[in-house]
């Protein structure tokens, strides 16, 4: 059997091992041919491809990013895209394709799976919003980075009685600012799903100055204010119609510092979030995936994603991985709101 690999949307720890995985179990136990294709879906698209085998894979576990690269092409926006990917992978004699990404990547590997393709997905996010599975490989290695960073944070905001703001990723889901500022003891976590009150937050700050402590603040980049709108680097949208976040660290910071006469300073932890080495935890997990990945193609298990639930390793229908967001239930945010203020 002839199997192809792409890795689609932003990078994420962990991505390799996937990779690894299923090129080492694939050749090893079932004598399976590899080919990667390059970027994302522009791979298949455009019919740019690869070598993947054992020596390709070799000293990748450890690796940031992904060896095959990555795009957010969306070839159901392009015109006939969906045929000229079903044309090349017959044309390279693919038998079967694991898709490894996000909601985006998987969504297209769902329209292929309905055109009759085999189609094996694998989820990847430091988001952690990918319904049907109970963690995704790059989240941990994510807030353990936020979590340092706010560590670092907090000696600098005692030493200048300032307060600081750490903005983290989080479009649509506040799982990154949820856990790293827990961990990392924030006094403030402001998420996608509940738009904050200025006030309330205002009142948190001047709370931990009361206690002669300075405020640090997690934020994920999809918050919003009651009322208000998402804060937008400029108004162009990506292939999958998403807009360009960032800016509500530094609006935040700003009415703050109107409202108290503190000084306030933000840090975008941005790309850092999902680059570099990943946790042993997600090495873990994506290797995991990866060597179960295989194995659905083995048993032709088409249309299905490999999903972590509980410490098992299961398989789902491809698009209960992309029909609803999972976003943070309002229970877990009222927990972490103990230690607000």
């Amino acid at each position: 059997m002839r199997v192809g690999v792409l890795t689609g949307g932003g990078d994420c720890p962990g991505l390799n091992a996937v990779i690894r995985g299923v090129v080492r179990r694939g050749i090893a136990d079932y004598g399976y041919e590899f080919v990667g294709f390059r970027d994302g879906w522009r791979g298949p698209l455009e019919g740019v491809t690869m070598p993947l085998d054992i020596p390709a894979v070799r000293g990748i576990l450890p690796r940031g990013g992904t060896i095959l690269g990555s795009s957010r092409t969306n070839p159901i926006k392009i015109e006939g895209g969906i045929e000229r990917i079903e044309r090349n992978l017959e044309d390279l004699g693919i038998d079967a394709l694991i898709a490894i990404g996000g909601e985006d990547t998987l969504g297209v590997a769902t329209t292929l799976t309905e055109h009759g393709f085999h189609v094996i997905g694998v989820p990847k996010t430091i988001d952690n919003d990918l319904s049907a599975t109970d963690y995704t490989f790059g989240f941990d290695t994510a807030v353990t980075i936020a979590t340092e960073a706010i560590d670092r944070l907090h000696t600098t905001a005692e030493s200048h009685h300032r307060i600081l703001i750490c903005e983290v990723m989080g479009r649509h889901a506040g799982w990154i600012a949820l856990h790293a500022g827990m961990a990392g003891g924030a006094n403030g976590i402001l998420i996608p799903e509940v738009p904050f009150d200025l006030d309330e937050v205002v009142g948190w700050v001047e709370s931990r100055f009361k206690a002669s402590y300075a405020p640090i603040l997690c934020v994920s980049e999809g918050a919003l204010p009651k009322g208000g709108d998402l804060v937008t680097k400029d108004q162009s949208l990506d292939s999958f119609g998403h807009v360009k976040l960032s800016g509500i660290g530094e609006w935040l910071a700003q009415q703050i510092e109107d409202r108290t006469g503190n000084e306030a300073r933000t840090t975008v932890l941005g790309h850092i979030q999902r680059g570099g080495s990943p946790t042993a935890f997600d090495r873990v997990l994506a290797t995991r995936f990866g060597l179960n990945a295989i194995a659905a193609v083995k048993d032709e298990a088409w249309g299905t994603m490999v999903a972590l639930q509980g410490t098992d390793i299961v398989r789902v229908p491809l698009h209960e991985a992309t029909d609803v967001l999972k976003t943070v239930p309002i229970e877990r945010y009222v927990e972490a709101s103990a230690f607000f203020g």
